[in-house]
């Protein structure tokens, strides 16, 4: 058995775990419609995010680092990446809904506005009623 070998995967699981149980809190807060929780660890999950994918792409090109591991510690690095996979999945369709929630709210903004404004800009030259001209909408990322 090698020490390389049994250090990384124990260190994996560990990044795994804390990966998981960062992206299970950022889940709940959206389930509980509180988005701006998630963003209070946007940049450590991001950062714990780009040190996974890095060492997966070593492991997948390599096998070798983490063939030498007890195989009680490899399983337990299996189930770390199954439940890690599930939490993604539920974030995934976290993220869905409440991006359905957003544009359905920009939506009825929009249609608010435009309802509100005068259906007929005056009369054209041949005297018909002409629409008003379209309405844009800037929001800034504080909306």
């Amino acid at each position: 058995m090698s020490e390389a070998a049994t250090k990384r995967v124990e260190n994996l699981i560990t990044l795994t775990e804390s990966l998981t149980s960062l992206i299970s809190q950022e889940c709940r807060a959206f389930e509980e419609r509180r988005p701006h929780e998630a963003a209070r660890t946007l940049e450590e999950t991001s950062r714990l995010a780009n040190i996974y994918r890095h060492e997966s792409l070593k492991i997948r090109g390599d096998r070798s680092l983490i063939e030498g591991a007890p195989v009680k510690l490899r399983t337990a690095l299996m189930r770390a990446t199954e439940a890690f996979d599930a939490v993604l999945a539920r974030h995934g369709r976290a993220l869905e809904a409440a991006k359905v929630v957003t544009e359905g709210i920009v939506r009825a903004v929009a249609d608010e506005v435009v309802s509100r404004r005068s259906t007929g800009a005056g009369y054209g030259s041949a005297g018909t009623a002409v629409a008003a001209p379209g309405t844009a909408i800037t929001l800034n990322k504080r909306a």
